[in-house]
Order: C-alpha cells, then structure tokens, then sequence
C-alpha cells in the first residue's frame, strides 16, 4: 500500500503522472514480448488471442463503422461443457471496445506440423461486442477487410491500448494545468483538507431504505462538491447509488453515470431501467441480451424514424463514390448535398436520442467518445469507483460540476501490471484519497443483508472498524442444523511421503494439485451431509475460489472429468477473486495454494483480496490452506484462530 500523499494536490497528481508512465512502459514491453516471444497455443490458453478463426459476413453498422464478424474454430465439441462456463477452459479477454490485431501463421510450417512464423497485419481494429466464440469487429478500412477474407490460417489477438493511456494521460495534464474554473476547484477539493460545500434543505424520507441507506442518499442531496457512498460487501450499495440517482433526477434534467469497467457499467444501467430511469448506453454492452441492447446508442440509433432515410442516403453516397460515371463536377455536387444531407439527419437523430436520456452510462475511458463531445453535466456517478485508476476518473470529471463515488476501498484495488508503478503510488485511487481527507464527505452503510453472522463479524473487526450489523433475516441462517459457519481445513498434519502438498509453478501461476483435489473432497463430503437431492432441490449454490489462474483451471479441468459433478455443475462456480468480484453464494470454498517452507505468500498480503474472496459466502465457508505457510501474516493467524473459536461454539 503507497503511504500518504503529499500536501500539494499538484505534486500529488504528477507523481500519479509518473507512475502511471512506468505502467505505461511495462505493459508495452509486456506486450511486445507477448507478440514477439510467446506461442500462439499459449496466447489462446491465455485468453488474448482466438486462433483460428473464420470470417463471417461484413457489413456497416447504424454509425457507419465498417464491420467483419469472425469465429473462433476451437471451441469444444461438448455442447454440456459449451453451455457451462463454469467449467469452460475458454474464458478469454476480449471486451467491447479494446483494440485487436490480425495474424496469420506461415502455412509451411503448419503443414510440417512445426507451427509457422506468424505474420501480424498492418492494422489495429477494435471489437465492437463478443460473445462465447463470435466476435464483431470495427475496422479502419474496405483494404483491411480484404486482407481478412484472403487470408489463411487466420488469428486475432489483443493490441495494446494506446487509447486508453493517452485519454489518462490528457486528463491528467488537464487537470494538472488548470489555473481557475470547476475543474482546478475539484482537484484542490479532492485532495485537500479544505472542508466540502453542502445544501442546508431539510432531509428526505426513503422508508424502504434503512437508517445507513436513507443517510446516504441525503448526503449525496446535499453535497455540492463530493460525496462517498461506502459500501461494504452485501450492504446495498447499488440500491442505495441507484436511488441517489433517482432522486438526483428530481431536481437536475440529466446525469452522468460511469465505472472502470464494461460489467460494472451493464449492472448499473440494468438497475436504473428496472427503476424506471430512462438510460442511454454509449459504447458496447458485455452481456449482449435484449434487455442491454434496447438502451444502447446503436439500437436507439437504428429504430429512429429518421434512420431509414440516413441509410438510403449513406448508400447512395457510397454507391457514388463507387461509381465513375458523369462528370466529376456534378460527383462532387452530389456527395456535398448527400453529405451535407446525412450530417442533418445524424444530428436530428442524435439530439432527439440524448434529449430523451436522463441517464447517459458509459465506462470512464467511454466518456471521451465522440458522442459526447462538448456536454457538461452537473453530476457524476461513479460505481466501483475504488477499482478505478485516478487518472480514468478525470477523464469523466472534465465534464461535470461535481461528483459521487460509490464502492468500497477494503475490497479490491484496480488492477496494476507494473511492481514499480504499485509502489509509486498507482494503486491509491481517488476514493481512498477522499476518504482519508474527506470523512464528513462519506457515507458508511452499516446493514448487510449478505452473510450470517458467524462469517460477517471476522472482515466487519479486520476490516471495518466493527461497525457493520447482520440484517436479523441473515443473522442466524444457516444449511445444517448445528453447522459450522466458518471452516479452516489445514492438511499440514496430512503431508507425507505419498502425497506433496507444496505448491509448484505453473508458468507465471501457482498449482498445488494435492491442494486442488482436497479441496474437492471437502466439498463433495459436505455435499453428502446436506444430500444431493436437497441441493438440487433447492439450488444451493457453491463458489470455488482460488487466488491463482492456474489453480482455478486445475480445479475446472478435475471437475468436469469426473463424472459425479455432472449433475451439480450448473449450480457450481470457480473462479479467481477478481472473477467473483461483486458476487455471492450460498457456499464458498477457498483453495489459498501456498505452501512452501520459507512462509512466502506473495500477493495473499493484499487482504483487500481475502476480504472479497471471505465476504461472498452467505451460509457457509471452508478455507484450504496451509496454515504453517500462511500463518506468519498476523491477519491469516487471526482468521485461522476466529474458525477454530466458531468451531468450539458449535
């Protein structure tokens, strides 16, 4: 964890500078040595690339994009294993809007069972949305798309998002060089110990909230500069952001409402459509469903009325273009009227979509889109704001007189490549500056709804200061009459001759298979006392964690080979902490992997990440763990004493 920040919000936002360029610079070395040094096998084990791939149909999208869809080849021949993603070994990272590149690989080498050389194309694209094996494409150019169609032996891969760095890096610098006007004010507000502005109105009442909630929610009324809604994990902080929202509505036209994240942005959104709010999505959901579509710009675009007349006259331009017949005096007449037509009708269809919003949703980066170019708004919501860089939230502030920030700083950080950025200082986000320097400006909620007791009072002591309360209809709730809430299973006693517990590597992750297949058996032994017929009965569901890929696809591998799980898979889910960000089960088992005889637990030190993996468990939790490793770290001594003390009281 970086230490405090210095007094001067300037020096402060340049170190932020700084670190973010080292960021920039090893993520790029990252990804040269990935495209130049690492197989083409090992890229789609990885999930950054899909080879080989098909070429679908290629059209113009409702903003007149050029598009190409492709198909990934690989996927498995099982249809129970394509349906479950749970127990899928392809999971990968492409998202709406990132940047891909092209390959192809040498056919010779291919042929000769070698693997061929692979030849990148001259052109960056960007995904446009993806699905399990299909994917949609922007590209620069009809060239482009040729190349793609005569190709053989074809590949996609992520590119580096040169974008992205260079929107932080022009925000930053804004921010840094603004002399006078809200923006400069901001920027002193936010990291100075100066006190914030409120409104002196009297408060609203919101009894379907509760006491925590309903404070929150007039808290973010009043404030005129910054407001923090703390939430932590299972205490409402959605329905409590999604009604600061609604009632900010009642008294401004339109707000601003972004997240780091694409998900983050489709679950917002989807709670303020069910709230009756009226939300455009700009940029390209995650979840391609039906219900996300009908509020995305692209789809409000395509079902204008005007729209049918945008595309007659874009394909008359087109064909114009195309066509080498009259005189090239009257060409350039028509494309200028047929231009100056389209640029009409795309403004009409524009104003009349934004003017309809009252909420426009986009991720932070996606706030610098072309569409929203010149528009100010009054306030800005930002979800998850503690896994967002500093740097991506200016790019949404630019835009806005204040701002809320809603999440929670105990949980987990954004994401940060580079070991010498995270100790420059990256990994401390703007709420955690505000929260430090702000308290009057934050709002803790106090009422969690998520987790019987026994396993909320460990992370309430750890991580909040004691102050969180089990709502009374989780209190006591349990899946066994007499069960323990909380389980430590610690094989140190069990290790011998036969079976290795210590961890081994597994290119740049962890394994520890004698871990893996013990974590399993605890799970199908608590299975058994409960009764796979119950289970199924009443859809009790279970997520396997583990802090390390490898172990989780180890774990995914080991369950859909044994044909026992079969039955229970759709009620299963493994993944990584980052993975179950946000999520909750009635049953979590945690695989923590480490063992080894030196006490090293690498990145486990990060509690932030133990705290999410604790706090998805509603019912139940079993920790797999080597306590002779993990137990020189106070806080695992502390949670391995607090299971056994649950244990003695039942």
């Amino acid at each position: 964890m970086s230490s405090a920040p210095p007094s001067s919000p300037i020096v402060l936002l340049q170190q932020q500078r700084t670190a973010l360029q080292m960021e920039y610079a090893y993520e790029k070395e990252q990804f040269q040595r990935l495209t130049e040094a690492t197989g083409i096998d090992k890229k789609v084990r990885q999930g950054v690339a899909w080879f080989p791939l098909t070429v679908g149909r290629s059209y113009n999208n409702s903003l007149d994009q050029l598009v190409v869809e492709v198909f990934r080849c690989d996927a498995p021949s099982d249809k129970s294993v394509q349906d479950d993603t749970a127990f899928s070994d392809d999971d990968h990272q492409f998202e709406p809007n990132k940047p891909v590149c092209f390959f192809t690989e040498d056919a010779s080498g291919y042929r000769h069972g070698t693997g061929g050389m692979l030849h990148y194309m001259k052109f960056v694209a960007q995904v446009s949305y993806v699905e399990e094996n299909r994917m949609v494409v922007v590209l620069p150019s009809a060239d482009a798309l040729a190349q793609l169609q005569e190709a053989y032996r074809l590949g996609v891969q992520l590119y580096f998002d040169e974008l992205t760095y260079r929107l932080m890096f022009e925000a930053l610098d804004a921010v840094i060089n603004a002399k006078t006007g809200r923006l400069a004010e901001l920027r002193d507000i936010c990291h100075s110990t100066a006190p914030t502005s409120k409104f002196t109105f009297a408060p609203t009442s919101f009894p379907w909230l509760n006491t925590s909630q309903q404070a929150a929610v007039n808290e973010v009324l009043w404030a005129k500069d910054v407001a923090v809604i703390h939430g932590p994990p299972g205490t409402g902080k959605t329905t409590t952001l999604v009604e600061a929202i609604y009632e900010t509505l009642r008294r401004e036209n339109q707000v601003l409402v972004c997240a780091q994240s694409n998900m983050a942005v489709d679950w917002i959104s989807e709670k303020l459509v069910d709230r009756g709010l009226s939300v455009l999505r700009i940029g390209n959901p995650t979840r391609v469903t039906d219900k996300m579509l009908s509020f995305t710009y692209e789809r409000r675009f395509e079902s204008h009325p005007l729209y049918t007349e945008l595309w007659a006259v874009r394909k008359a331009l087109r064909d114009v273009y195309a066509s080498r017949s009259g005189s090239s005096d009257s060409r350039h007449q028509k494309i200028a009227r047929l231009r100056d037509r389209a640029t009409e009708l795309e403004y009409s269809i524009n104003q009349s979509i934004f003017d309809d919003a009252r909420v426009i949703a986009c991720t932070l980066t996606g706030s610098a889109n072309r569409l929203l170019s010149g528009m100010k708004f009054a306030t800005l919501f930002i979800d998850e704001a503690a896994q967002a860089l500093e740097a991506a939230c200016w790019i949404a502030m630019q835009k806005v007189h204040r701002v809320v920030l809603a999440g929670d700083h105990r949980q987990l950080p954004p994401t940060i490549k580079s070991p010498e950025a995270m100790h420059s200082g990256l990994d401390r986000t703007l709420m955690q500056s505000i929260v430090e320097q702000k308290p009057q400006a934050v709002s803790l909620l106090t009422v969690q709804y998520r987790m019987c007791d026994a396993i909320m009072q460990f992370p309430n002591r750890e991580f909040y200061g004691g102050k969180l309360q089990s709502a009374p209809e989780v209190k006591y709730r349990g899946i066994l009459d007499w069960d323990t809430a909380i389980e430590w299973i610690d094989y140190d006693e069990a290790k011998s001759g036969e079976v290795s517990y210590l961890e081994t590597m597994n290119g740049v992750s962890r394994v520890n298979p004698a871990e893996a297949q013990l974590t399993l058996d605890t799970l199908w032994q608590y299975f058994d006392e409960i009764g796979v017929e119950r289970i199924l009965d009443e859809r009790i569901d279970v997520g396997i964690i583990s802090p390390y890929k490898a172990q989780v696809g180890m774990l995914r591998r080991m369950l859909r080979r044994d044909r026992k799980w079969r039955p229970l898979r759709s009620l299963i889910s493994v993944n990584t902490v980052d993975g179950f960000q946000g999520q909750e089960r009635d049953v979590i088992v945690i695989s923590l992997v480490r063992s080894n005889e030196e006490g090293n637990i690498g990145f486990l030190r990060d509690l932030r990440r133990m705290n999410v993996a604790i706090t998805r468990a509603r019912m139940k939790l079993i920790i797999i763990g080597s306590r002779s490793t993990l137990c020189h770290m106070p806080f695992y001594r502390r949670l391995a004493e607090y299971a056994a003390q649950i244990a003695d009281e039942y």
